[in-house]
C-alpha cells in the first residue's frame, strides 16, 4: 500500500531517507513549457542537502544538449551529465550493446533529438527530418530503392509521421535480414502545455500490427535506460528514489530497478488509478500531489 504524504514531517523523513533522486520530466517539473509551481524550489532544496539529482525522461524529441537549454530556459539548474533520455538510451544501446558496425545505417522515424544522439555516438542515420521523409505525396515501391546499409530502424515520438516513413521503415524490417526493431520508448500519450496528445507508443505502433513485432524498447520502463545511467552514475539502489507521474513506465522502471517510488498527481496518473475499485497492479511507494509539496520539508 502506497503512504500519502502530507505533513512536513513526511517530506523532510522523506528527504532524509535518500540521497539519489530520479526525476521524470514532462508532467513532474513542468507541462510543455510551464514550470510546475514548486518545482524549481525543490531541486534547490535537494542540491542544497547534496543530494544527486538526475532527469530520466522518455521524451526523444530532445537530445541532452536541447534539454540542457530547456532547463536554462526555465531557470532550473541541470547539468548534461545529470539529463538521461530515451533517444540518448538508443543510441547508446546501438553503439555499446549492439555494437552497431561503422558501415551500418539506422532509418530514424523521429525528430531533431533523436538525430543529435545518434550523431554524438557515432552512428549514421537518414529518414528522420529529411525533407525527402517528411511529404504528404503517395508512397509507391516503384519509386523506393532500399539502403543496403540500413540494419536498424529506430522509433521515437514524431510529429511529422506520415505513411511514407511507416513504409520504408516496414521495408526495412521486413526485407533487411537481422534488421533491429527499436522504440525509444512506448508511452501511448504525451502531456503537452494544453493537454495529452498520442505519445511514442502511437508512433510504432502502426508498425507493431503490420509485423507482428514488438520492438526492443529503450526507455522506461525498460533495464536499458537503468543501464545506462549505471554506467556514468555511482548510487546505492537502496537509498535512491525515482519520482514520475506515469504508473507504467516512471514507478515500474524504479520498481524493476530495486529503487523506492514517488507518484506524483500532477501529470498522467489520477488518484483513482491506486486507490479506486480496480486498482493498477503497479503500486508506488508514496503519493503527493506534485513535486511542490516537498517544499514543506525546509
Amino acid at each position: 500500500m502506497s503512504v500519502r504524504l502530507s505533513s512536513a514531517q513526511d517530506y523532510s523523513s522523506l528527504l532524509d531517507k535518500y540521497d539519489t533522486w530520479m526525476f521524470d520530466c514532462d508532467g513532474v517539473l513542468w507541462h510543455g513549457d510551464r514550470l510546475i509551481d514548486g518545482a524549481v524550489e525543490v531541486l534547490e532544496l535537494l542540491r542544497s542537502k547534496n543530494k544527486k539529482v538526475l532527469f530520466v525522461t522518455n521524451n526523444a524529441t530532445k537530445s541532452r544538449m536541447s534539454y540542457k537549454s530547456k532547463f536554462d530556459h526555465l531557470g532550473m539548474e541541470a547539468h548534461v551529465d545529470e539529463i538521461y533520455g530515451s533517444a540518448y538510451a538508443a543510441a547508446v544501446y546501438l553503439s555499446s550493446v549492439v555494437k552497431l558496425p561503422k558501415m551500418k545505417k539506422v532509418y530514424v522515424i523521429g525528430m531533431a533529438g533523436l538525430e543529435e544522439e545518434l550523431h554524438e555516438e557515432g552512428i549514421a542515420f537518414i529518414g528522420g527530418t529529411d525533407p525527402a521523409d517528411n511529404t504528404l505525396e503517395p508512397f509507391t515501391l516503384a519509386n523506393f530503392t532500399p539502403d543496403p546499409d540500413v540494419a536498424a530502424v529506430v522509433c521515437g515520438l514524431d510529429t511529422q509521421m506520415n505513411y511514407t516513413k511507416i513504409s520504408r521503415a516496414f521495408q526495412y524490417l521486413t526485407r533487411s535480414p537481422g534488421c533491429l526493431f527499436i522504440a525509444t520508448n512506448e508511452d501511448s500519450t504525451y502531456p503537452s502545455a494544453d493537454g495529452l496528445l498520442p505519445g511514442a507508443g502511437a508512433i510504432s505502433a502502426p508498425l507493431r500490427f503490420a509485423l507482428a513485432k514488438d520492438p526492443i524498447c529503450t526507455g522506461k520502463p525498460s533495464s536499458t535506460m537503468l543501464d545506462c545511467i549505471n554506467a556514468k552514475v555511482h548510487y546505492n539502489p537502496e537509498r535512491t528514489i525515482m519520482v514520475g507521474d506515469r504508473l507504467n513506465t516512471d514507478i515500474l522502471f524504479g520498481k524493476s530497478g530495486g529503487l523506492a517510488t514517488l507518484l506524483v498527481l500532477s501529470g498522467i496518473t489520477q488518484e483513482s488509478e491506486i486507490t479506486g475499485p480496480n486498482p493498477s497492479p503497479i503500486v508506488p511507494d508514496y503519493v503527493t500531489d506534485s513535486i511542490g509539496d516537498l517544499r514543506a520539508a525546509k
